[in-house]
């Protein structure tokens, strides 16, 4: 009985040793589980947070790289083809750089980061057991549900990137974009601002630019058309016209305004009442108007000091009274000289 009983108490005694001997082999069995996965998803997460680094550091020189000024103070202005190298004022200027490094600099960091937390998401799942097939499914269904509803929002988004990155216009340039023309007070991702002649301010999305005219990039001309009396010696005319522009040339207040001396083009019409003469000039951008106005007003004197008269409206009028229908009086009338 007492054997018995010392046999049966050792019973447990042994199932519990059995228990601590296995439990040695279950974890060398499950090391991997335990040990292995934690150990590559943290390896996973620490290469992830390394790779945005080295990236945003990368966006960082390309966003010093754009607020750089294109050209340095005292170098030349440059005329040559290539890439639009925009001049105004320095304000004006640093504010477009800021805007477009701020606009740059947070997209590619968005992109960074979006693409970078994918692809460590779909490692770690990777590693915890998850199956991607079904998931990549399902993200690509409903992928392309939202690209067929928001199109056109993906549209505006990518064509506001590129004006910036071909840096086709900018923040206080005069565009026409078509029915909007004016001065550009914003520019987004997915709108543009323009604020027109009435004051007007323009909502335009990005993705229904098709087509730009900026009249702020490199050089402007200002063309004016003059027109003079029939009778008038064009050789005179075209003397006092480039003498005018030459002396505009010469005076301090348009010096730094002009690029080069106003030519003369020559006859551009023959109209009803006079002969349309031209005459042009390169200046900096944004003062082609001023530069056309104060140009005409100095062609005008140049011309009434040389004798040239200016056309009047001249005009043949028929008439038929009642008594003789068949009977017609031509008279021309013209203003005197």
């Amino acid at each position: 009985m007492s054997s018995s009983g010392a046999l049966a108490s050792y019973v447990p005694g042994s199932r519990a040793d059995e228990q601590a001997i296995a439990a040695p082999g279950w974890l060398r069995d499950h090391v991997d589980t335990l040990i292995g996965v934690p150990l590559r998803i943290v390896l996973i997460v620490v290469g992830a947070m390394i790779v945005k680094g080295l990236a945003k550091k990368a966006i960082t020189r390309v966003v010093q790289r754009i607020l750089e000024p294109s050209q340095e103070q005292g170098e030349p202005r440059r005329t040559g083809r290539g890439p639009a190298v925009l001049h105004r004022d320095r304000s004006r200027a640093k504010e477009r750089r800021e805007q477009r490094a701020r606009t740059v600099g947070s997209v590619l960091s968005s992109i960074v980061t979006v693409v970078v937390g994918a692809v460590a998401l779909a490692m770690v799942l990777d590693q915890i057991g998850i199956a991607l097939g079904p998931l990549l499914a399902s993200a690509g269904v409903v992928g392309l549900a939202i690209g067929f509803g928001a199109q056109n929002l993906v549209a505006d988004y990518l064509s506001g990137m590129l004006i910036m990155l071909e840096d086709q216009y900018g923040v206080g340039d005069s565009v026409d974009l078509g029915e909007a023309i004016g001065e550009v007070e914003h520019v987004g991702l997915r709108l543009t601002q323009i604020r027109d002649l009435n004051g007007g301010l323009w909502h335009i999305r990005n993705g229904e630019i098709l087509r730009v005219r900026n009249d702020s990039q490199e050089w402007a001309r200002a063309v004016l058309d003059v027109s003079v009396a029939y009778e008038s010696n064009l050789d005179t005319v075209y003397n006092a016209m480039e003498q005018a522009g030459h002396d505009m040339r010469q005076d301090p207040q348009f010096a730094g305004v002009l690029l080069e001396d106003p030519a003369v083009w020559g006859v551009q019409s023959l109209d009803a009442d006079g002969v349309v003469v031209r005459v042009a000039v390169k200046t900096v951008p944004l003062q082609q108007w001023s530069v056309t106005r104060e140009l005409r007003r100095r062609v005008k004197e140049a011309l009434d000091a040389a004798g040239v008269a200016m056309p009047f409206s001249q005009r043949t009028v028929w008439m038929r009274t009642d008594n003789d229908p068949t009977t017609t009086v031509s008279s021309a009338t013209s203003a005197p000289n």
